[in-house]
């Protein structure tokens, strides 16, 4: 049975980290308080997401861009905090909001 990296794991476990302790990609949620929208669990669903789809791994399972795969979800969660002044730059693209189900 194959499983997980230890790098996606590690990855995965510093997303969450640095989410549930108020410190996710500071350069674009500064000091926003953003508990309040992770109440809605499809912010925090489509956040894990776009992490999990902007993530890029090679030949042996090694995470490539987690910085960028985090700063696309940091992206996504300013935006549901901020829905009129904050722009998404650049845009997303459709694979990246996409909701796989098992």
């Amino acid at each position: 049975m194959a499983r997980l990296s230890t790098s996606v794991s590690g990855s995965l476990r510093l997303f969450a980290f640095f989410i549930a302790n108020g410190t996710l990609c500071d350069e674009i949620m500064g000091d926003i308080d953003y508990d309040d929208v992770l109440t809605d669990p499809s912010t925090l669903e489509r956040m894990f997401a776009i992490f999990a789809n902007v993530l890029e791994l090679d030949d042996e399972g090694r995470v490539l861009n987690d910085d960028v795969a985090t700063r696309r979800a940091a992206q996504w969660l300013r935006k549901s905090y901020d829905r009129n002044g904050y722009v998404v730059e650049p845009a997303f693209e459709p694979y990246e909001l996409e909701l796989h189900r098992p």
